[in-house]
């Protein structure tokens, strides 16, 4: 009964994430869409775990365990490298290097955005077989989870390739404060000559957004790296040996888990959710939000309660209408 609130917390976390959408794809910003996409898919099958699995460990979805333990190792890749996108436009984006904005080169940005933080994962995804020593593992109350084979192999598929991205993000997010702060007195003229839809506002709202996701995803997948190699790595004898067992499934109830492992489980669980509120935060009480908002209300009104909305009571305008003047 203690882990009911597991289901809620991913859900709630889950629908937070979708409020900046109607924004970011006006922006055709990939990468804080890609965020969003992920963060929702990720906390969206740990609510649906949370259900399935509270206070058993039976297994009656090998096949939704099977998808959703790729899209989780997806996911720790998609996630810094949708962050390292960010950072990357918000650098030249600040630089001094002449950059139009035109439509050729918005159109280049979204495919090579795209492949990044939708077709690397992807790619990840697939890779992940290789150090897959068994199908898959659940946890109870937590469901299923992916099955990794620690090896030095295992380090550089899985746990690598996110710090990497991660080291990249903060190195463009450092260079795209210097350009900031050099030309901090004119930076808002520069944003406009150089024809980007950004503000100083939005500007700095992206870039704390990105260092802050980063630096809480990259603090817990290397206590979660840190963990699972402490006790040592396994030998690559040879592809046969680590998938000769494929197809088991390990079962781990709570009254056999150590208090440490649960509460490391609990940590690393709560790193999707609290990603989910860290990019709401940001992005759930700004002006765009604000306007989001006013929409769906005076829709409300509208169609529901059939009221009738006027240009002062829509925009939180001060100015008289017509008739008052």
């Amino acid at each position: 009964m203690q882990y009911l609130y597991l289901p809620v917390v991913a859900f709630l976390a889950a629908a937070l994430v979708l409020v900046p959408v109607p924004w970011h794809w006006r922006a055709r910003n990939v990468g804080t869409l890609a965020i969003i996409t992920w963060l929702f898919v990720v906390n969206t099958i740990y609510g649906i775990n949370a259900i399935l699995w509270a206070g058993n460990v039976n297994n009656p979805a090998p096949l939704w365990c099977d998808i959703s333990t790729k899209l989780i190792i997806g996911a720790n890749t998609a996630l810094p490298l949708a962050t390292m996108c960010v950072c990357k436009h918000l650098e030249l984006v600040a630089s001094n290097r002449h950059v139009r904005f035109d439509n050729v080169d918005k159109r280049r940005r979204v495919i090579f955005d795209s492949i990044m933080c939708f077709g690397v994962p992807l790619l990840f995804m697939a890779l992940h077989y290789i150090v897959q020593g068994h199908r898959f593992d659940i946890v109870e109350n937590f469901g299923c989870q992916p099955a990794v084979y620690f090896s030095v192999e295992g380090i550089i598929i899985v746990w690598l390739p996110p710090l990497i991205f991660a080291v990249a993000t903060l190195v463009y997010a450092a260079i795209a404060l210097h350009h900031f702060i050099c030309r901090r007195m004119s930076f808002a003229a520069h944003l406009q000559n150089s024809n980007s839809a950004l503000t100083t506002q939005r500007y700095l709202r992206l870039m704390a957004m990105a260092v802050t996701e980063i630096t809480w995803g990259t603090a817990l997948t290397a206590f979660n790296f840190y963990n699972n190699i402490e006790s040592g790595l396994r030998p690559w004898i040879s592809w046969q040996n680590v998938h000769s067992d494929w197809l088991r499934v390990d079962l781990f109830a709570f009254i056999e888990l150590p208090p440490a492992f649960i509460r490391n489980m609990f940590l690393v669980w709560w790193a999707m959710p609290a990603s989910a509120y860290i990019f709401f935060f940001f992005f759930g009480f700004g002006e765009e939000a604000r306007k989001e908002y006013r929409k769906v209300i005076n829709a409300f009104r509208r169609h529901v309660l059939r009221q009738s909305i006027n240009h002062d009571s829509a925009f939180g305008s001060n100015i008289p209408s017509a008739r008052q003047v």
